[in-house]
Formats: C-alpha cells, sequence, structure tokens
C-alpha cells in the first residue's frame, strides 16, 4: 500500500510537471524553465539572463474571465505585506489590463505606482482558456536570482478588485523561488 501511494504520488508529481511544459504561448514566446505552484492552479515560466540580472516570465493562473489574478516578489521578507505585484483583470473593451503595485501593509490600497525594482519591459496580460497569463520582465532585486514569490486569485464586484480568501489555499500562495536552478 505504501508503494503504491508513493507512486501516485510521483505520477501527479510528474503529471504536474509536464502540464507545466506542455503549455503553449502566442508566437514569438517561449521560456527556457517552468514550475507548476502548488496552489491556485497556477504556474510560473521564465527565462533567467544572467549578462543584466533580468529574467523574463509569463504567471499563468487559472480565473474565471470576472476574477483577477496577481503574482510578485517581496525583495524585503517573506509574505504579502512589502511584496511588488502585477495584477492582471478585466479592462475596457475586452482587454486585459496590468495594474502593478506595492502591497505596502495585508489591507493594501491598490494605487497603480512604480516598483522598487526596475521592470524593463512593460507588463501585458492575456486571458484565455480559463486562464489569465501576466508577461513582464524584471530585474531581480539585488541581483539575487533567490526570491520570495507571491500569487494571488480573487473575486471582482462592480469591476473592482476584490479581497481574496482569508483560508486555506490562498494563504499558502508563497514560495521561495530560484530563477537560475528552478
Amino acid at each position: 500500500l505504501a508503494a503504491t501511494a508513493v507512486l501516485l504520488l510521483a505520477a501527479g508529481a510528474t503529471a504536474q510537471q509536464q502540464g507545466c511544459e506542455n503549455a503553449t504561448f502566442p508566437a514569438g514566446r517561449s521560456f527556457a524553465r517552468c514550475n507548476t505552484l502548488p496552489v491556485l492552479g497556477a504556474s510560473l515560466y521564465w527565462t533567467y539572463h544572467a549578462a543584466n540580472g533580468t529574467a523574463e516570465l509569463a504567471f499563468r493562473a487559472q480565473s474565471d474571465a470576472t476574477g483577477w489574478v496577481a503574482w510578485g516578489i517581496n525583495p524585503g521578507g517573506a509574505g504579502m505585506a512589502g511584496s511588488n505585484v502585477f495584477v492582471a483583470s478585466p479592462g475596457g473593451g475586452g482587454a486585459v489590463s496590468v495594474l502593478t503595485t506595492i502591497l505596502r501593509t495585508t489591507s493594501p490600497a491598490l494605487d497603480n505606482t512604480t516598483l522598487s525594482f526596475a521592470v524593463p519591459v512593460p507588463p501585458t496580460a492575456e486571458y484565455a482558456a480559463g486562464a489569465y497569463t501576466i508577461y513582464v520582465t524584471v530585474a531581480l532585486p539585488g541581483n539575487s536570482t533567490q526570491q520570495n514569490t507571491v500569487w494571488q486569485a480573487g473575486p471582482l464586484s462592480g469591476g473592482a478588485i476584490m479581497a481574496h480568501r482569508m483560508s486555506g489555499p490562498n494563504l499558502q500562495s508563497v514560495k521561495r523561488q530560484d530563477f537560475l536552478s528552478g
């Protein structure tokens, strides 16, 4: 029984990784590495450029078209407070908009602001097949390939971004990401 459980866990991990590796993107976009994130139906894809300390990335998360998703880096610690994030949500005319903000507290005001690290290529996003994808290039804070990352998903109300759930997977969406080795 224990051997069967181990095999099932290994098969599940392989299927998750294969799903990440089999992702497709619009013409001209490809990434060297990916991770299937442990919660919220999310994946991170990236190419690290050692010459200039940047990571070109795509964050993809499941959501209905009336929700929002976010991904970011917390250069000062783990968790949401202090994170610099990119929030994708429906925009006008069927487009997807991307808000950049710093979450200064656990009850943040979502002001569109300049992040604490460089973003040499402005973020864009799309919604397709039940998922938002955010595309961005970031200069990794401190020129370090080890970063505290966060991601999230939540509802909209009247077009406004509302708070995400404060339980379960929504509180587990943090990861120390190694942009060099995965």
